[in-house]
């Protein structure tokens, strides 16, 4: 891997670790839906102007594959993280996320583009039993509240992973910022009736608009279109590298800047999702050539 993929990579996890912080101060202050909808709205407003400048064309054509990857992808996990994130801390949430790659293992599976081993049924048991244990152990009590979160993050983990198949086709045949583009603009158009309703209830302050504003441009516009760029230049397995990294810097991020608790849960649950996520990807940083896998 080239030294600027390993930066962009390392980049990414960073910047999507801060998202789930940010969402705890904004989630608050506008309520999820009108979150989702100003975040999505940024997002697609850079990207056009980003378009506009390099005089890419939107990818009408593919529409209906455009409209499913923008539930999958923008809609539900933008609606759900930011719901759970009234509920758990930043760190919960940066773990649950990586079940994504047990999702994406499956899905591939299940579209004939990747077979399940042993070794990967292995990983997919070790996800959940450290989803468990992060809910159960965690500082936050377990209670009704806590178990509809923790659901709604792997909820949303699980859209990212079922969209893995289709994401990968579509990056052979569109340009990434289009793509990147065009299923935001999708996302807009199904989020923003919903946000407009919950419009009267969002209470708008200088730091839930930073935090937002942070969100839109940055961790969803800006890290979409590299992220697929990735994809494009990088083996699967390399491509994937930020679901490892994006805990570590959730989790110090929320406890840095949020003050949130640490626990043996957290580190107990968190190494098995990691160690599930290295089984069902054959991720192994000592292997010089790493094993082609499906890429989140």
């Amino acid at each position: 891997m080239k030294t600027r993929h390993f930066a962009q990579i390392v980049g990414l996890s960073a910047l999507w670790g801060a998202s789930f912080p940010l969402l705890r101060v904004a989630a608050p202050e506008l309520g999820p839906w009108m979150l989702a909808g100003a975040r999505v709205t940024l997002a697609t407003l850079t990207l056009a102007v980003i378009m506009r400048v390099l005089r890419h064309q939107w990818p009408w054509q593919e529409w209906r594959l455009l409209g499913l990857l923008s539930l999958l992808t923008v809609v539900l996990p933008f609606v759900l993280f930011s719901w759970a994130a009234l509920r758990l801390p930043a760190g919960y949430s940066a773990l649950l996320n990586t079940t994504a790659v047990l999702f994406g293992t499956l899905s591939a599976a299940w579209f004939k583009e990747d077979s399940l081993t042993r070794r990967k049924l292995l990983g997919c048991l070790c996800g959940a039993l450290g989803v468990g244990l992060i809910v159960q152990l965690g500082p936050v009590p377990i209670n009704a509240n806590t178990l509809s979160a923790a659901l709604a993050c792997v909820g949303a983990a699980a859209c990212y992973g079922f969209a893995t198949p289709l994401m990968k086709r579509l990056t052979q045949r569109l340009e990434p910022l289009s793509l990147a583009a065009g299923i935001h603009l999708m996302a807009m158009v199904v989020i923003l009736p919903g946000a407009l309703l919950s419009w009267p209830q969002a209470r708008f302050t200088a730091g839930g608009f930073a935090a937002v504003t942070v969100l839109g441009v940055l961790t969803s516009g800006l890290a979409y279109w590299v992220h697929l760029r990735i994809i494009r230049q990088v083996p699967p397995v390399a491509a994937m590298s930020p679901v490892f990294l994006i805990p570590v810097f959730g989790v110090t991020w929320g406890h840095l800047f949020l003050g949130e608790a640490l626990s043996s849960g957290i580190f107990a649950g968190g190494a098995l999702v990691l160690a599930a996520t290295a089984l069902v990807t054959g991720f192994n940083p000592l292997r010089s050539r790493p094993v082609a896998g499906p890429a989140p």
